[in-house]
């Protein structure tokens, strides 16, 4: 990835797996965060502060993370209790029962403390991606986030129980990608998440708006008029743009829902972080499903008309400019409108694109700050 202008030493240290993201910030901010569950309150929200503060750490904002943790960890929950045990033989029953919480993050604590990390991470990414959509993406995000420490070099007890925590979330909630065939057309992910329909009734929740994608003119056509990957260098080619495209596309359409939205950029930077980790073989059908996806929350939550132009927020310039919207990002303190600025700064980072950044800005207007 390219030098990005205006991070600080402790940013370029991350970047470079430098002991900095291995230390005791980190570490003890997931230990705190072990003892809570990954949704609290009546509507299930997802507990997001393990994401953030890999974030904080990673961009060099170690010195926020306490106050941060102490504010964030006042609203969750305790994690839920074992039920019984999950095992190799009877594991597919237990799929996608949020019940079971306290029951997958035993077996994968376990499971992490008898084999190497990626081999387990490689059975499991392939088990679960079919049920991607988990928690609106959130699982696989939070593992995404930690298997960033993790090829920086932070192999620890704390992040060994980070991957348990996320890979459990992610099998409790299994939600299967709606249906749709594999891209198959000659379209870039901006040009084809142009094409993608809108479903008629923007109402209600994920369940009910996904519900309405298997009978919507266009559907099938528009997810697979993406150009397959022949590759996997042509698979991390597509995912960096899909995340491009879905970042400058959230500075056109967040407004339709500001917190669902970040995710069509989140969750496919999520997996394109954790390809490395993986197996190449792998590499293709989770771009696949991260497609279809993304395609699916735009057509669920992006309104049919753009925000117009002067409605936008102008992205700061020069050398300071990524540095700058980051800080921002920091003293808002909500926890999308971190890990989105994180991307949206990659983003920049990649293509130069000032409305990557204006779409960090974006978010951060659109986002009640953090009480």
């Amino acid at each position: 990835m390219a030098t990005q202008t205006g991070l600080r030493p402790a940013d370029m240290a991350m970047r470079n797996g430098v002991t900095a993201v291995s230390g005791g910030v980190l570490n003890e901010a997931y230990e705190r965060f072990h003892r809570t569950g990954p949704e609290w309150g009546e509507d299930q929200l997802t507990n997001h502060g393990p994401m953030a503060v890999e974030v904080l750490v990673r961009r060099g904002r170690a010195d926020s993370v306490d106050r941060w943790v102490r504010s964030y960890l006042d609203r969750l929950d305790e994690l839920p209790s074992r039920t019984a045990d999950i095992t190799d033989a009877d594991w597919a029953e237990a799929l996608g029962d949020g019940r079971r919480i306290g029951d997958w993050t035993t077996y994968f604590s376990r499971a992490l403390r008898e084999r190497p990390w990626r081999e387990v991470l490689a059975t499991w990414w392939a088990r679960l991606l079919p049920g991607i959509v988990a928690g609106t993406t959130h699982g696989v995000i939070r593992v995404g986030h930690v298997v960033r420490a993790l090829l920086a070099g932070a192999e620890n007890p704390a992040t060994l129980d980070e991957l348990a925590h996320g890979l459990a979330f992610w099998a409790a909630r299994s939600r299967p990608v709606p249906p749709a065939g594999p891209p198959a057309g000659r379209l870039s992910p901006q040009g084809a998440l142009d094409t993608i329909p809108r479903i008629p009734d923007q109402r209600g929740n994920v369940a009910g708006r996904f519900g309405q994608l298997p009978s919507l003119r266009g559907w099938g056509a528009a997810v697979a008029g993406l150009s397959p990957a022949a590759t996997p260098d042509e698979v991390l080619t597509r995912l960096a743009d899909l995340v491009a495209a879905a970042t400058l596309g959230y500075l056109a359409y967040g407004h339709g829902q500001p917190v669902l939205l970040v995710h069509t950029a989140t969750a496919p930077n999520a997996v394109l972080h954790t390809l490395p980790a993986l197996p190449r073989e792998l590499w293709a059908p989770s771009l696949n499903a991260i497609w279809t996806t993304t395609a699916a929350i735009h057509s669920a939550y992006a309104p049919p008309e753009s925000a117009p132009r002067s409605a936008l927020p102008t992205p700061p310039s020069g050398s300071g400019a990524v540095a700058e919207v980051l800080d921002r990002a920091v003293a808002h303190a909500d926890e999308h409108v971190i890990k989105f600025t994180d991307t949206a700064a990659e983003v920049y980072t990649r293509t130069g694109h000032p409305d990557a950044l204006a779409a960090a800005l974006r978010a951060a207007g659109l986002i009640p700050p953090a009480p």
